[in-house]
């Protein structure tokens, strides 16, 4: 793990006397996420600048676009507020002089290799993500940082924009926003009046989420006996845990795709499945998701049996669990406007047996499990289940769960300070969580990204069945 240089820390705040104190409630749709290691996300540009230049024109920018996003934005430089005591509810607050935590670097890596898709050491990018400050204790509650940023240049080759924030502040939607904000802020050389005219202004009102089912006291009940008396986010865990990790990008362009989808309606036509009457939600989400976690169970097959050498078929009755997230947004029977900042996701577990998955029909099914889940969420049962948002985590997460980080919807190469398109764009906390992060393709092709941490073994093994699925949706 190359080392890097701190040339400055900054405390960034809103413009002064720009953002009243204010108190935000948690939701339903928030509390859950209480119990979420922080969101790290890295976006590297190609912006060749010495480090004088970047430090005299660059930065102040950087710093000014960030404070004026940040009049908007409030919550990000803002706490959490976590009482001490059940069964108090958590809230956000911001008090005027509040601040977010910006590092400035300068990196001696090699940038050519963090933006590569092949497969590298995970620990490599690890130094480029900021570190949140501590706590402190106020009024029989502590106060935690909800977002740290770190901007690394890597001289005369590019600059990496580094955040870490705690899922209880915002969901990708509502992060996505804040940064593509602050880009334009940047991109429009910080002028007063630069927003985006295009851009909507956040909406922050928590009284527009109808809380219909009586979800919020179920749920914060359950967040509290999980925690216990030390009610605290969880943390991302040691570096240690990913010294065995490897990371890798894999790209299924619009072509691989639409052959997946061709060859999973073949199999559905061999194994008698009449997918009009089954009515199969072939969206790309669902088929990529679906062939991704065939691909990692198999691939995980290896340490199995290396850990049971007794076994070729070791654990294959097990059930393997699949999670992911949906915005509810336009879901719901109330409306909310689509840039509410806050936390606006369901979430939705399934299960297959593995025996079934690694069967020839392994893709196809899992393609039928997912759709099926999606297709209930967008019919209107986008709450189905959602007493149970935490407590269903103790029982599918076995150790066999895999979850889905990112949506190609979020258009994250859309985050353009000036320096053009993102060239890449990497969510870390995948190499702990295990989970599949999507993208959209940044070529524009109608294609995704898909980023994976496997260990080295693992990795190879994903690598050969990836290529070898690939060809196969290509011969169709």
């Amino acid at each position: 793990m190359v080392k890097i240089k701190i040339l400055h820390r900054y405390d960034v705040s809103p413009p002064a006397n720009s953002v009243s104190a204010t108190a935000l409630p948690l939701t339903f749709f928030d509390i859950p996420w209480l119990l979420c290691p922080p969101m790290q996300r890295l976006f590297f540009y190609d912006s060749p600048q010495s480090l004088p230049s970047f430090v005299q024109t660059t930065l102040p920018l950087l710093v000014r676009s960030l404070s004026l996003a940040l009049r908007c934005f409030f919550p990000f430089a803002a706490s959490l507020v976590l009482p001490l005591v059940p069964p108090q509810k958590p809230y956000i607050l911001y008090c005027n002089g509040d601040s977010l935590s910006l590092t400035v670097a300068e990196s001696p890596a090699d940038f050519a290799e963090l933006v590569s898709d092949k497969g590298r050491h995970a620990m490599l990018i690890h130094p480029l993500v900021p570190q949140l400050p501590l706590p402190h204790t106020s009024d029989g509650a502590r106060m935690w940082p909800l977002m740290a940023i770190q901007v690394t240049l890597f001289p005369n080759e590019g600059i990496c924009v580094g955040v870490q924030f705690l899922h209880v502040a915002a969901d990708g939607r509502s992060f996505n926003h804040f940064m593509k904000s602050w880009a334009s802020i940047h991109r429009s050389s910080g002028a007063p009046a630069c927003v985006d005219p295009g851009d909507p202004s956040p909406f922050y009102d928590r009284e527009g989420v109808k809380d219909l089912n009586g979800l919020e006291p179920i749920l914060l009940k359950d967040w509290w006996s999980c925690v216990g008396s030390s009610p605290s986010p969880i943390s991302i865990e040691p570096l240690l845990a990913v010294a065995d990790k490897v990371r890798a990008t894999f790209v299924l362009g619009k072509a691989h795709i639409d052959g997946l989808k061709a060859q999973v309606l073949s199999q559905l036509k061999n194994d008698h499945v009449d997918s009009e009457s089954d009515t199969i939600h072939l969206s790309t989400f669902v088929v990529t998701c679906a062939f991704v976690w065939v691909c990692m169970i198999e691939s995980k097959q290896i340490e199995h049996q290396r850990r049971d050498q007794s076994s070729s078929q070791s654990g294959i009755d097990e059930l393997c669990s699949f999670c992911f997230v949906a915005d509810c947004r336009g879901r719901l029977k109330y409306s909310m406007p689509s840039t509410y900042v806050g936390n606006y996701l369901g979430i939705y577990f399934l299960s297959e047996r593995k025996r079934t998955l690694l069967g020839k029909s392994g893709i196809s099914h899992a393609v039928r499990a997912i759709g099926r889940k999606v297709k209930e969420v967008e019919r209107g049962g986008g709450l189905r289940g959602a007493e149970g948002w935490i407590r269903d985590w103790k029982v599918f997460d076995n150790g066999e769960l895999v979850t889905v980080a990112g949506s190609p919807r979020l258009k994250v190469y859309d985050t353009d300070f000036g320096w053009g398109k993102p060239t890449k764009s990497h969510v870390v906390q995948i190499d702990i969580s295990g989970a599949i992060a999507l993208a959209e393709s940044r070529n524009g092709d109608g294609g995704v990204e898909v980023g994976l941490a496997l260990t080295r073994v693992c990795m190879e093994k994903f690598v050969c069945l990836f290529e070898k699925g690939s060809k196969s949706f290509m011969s169709l």
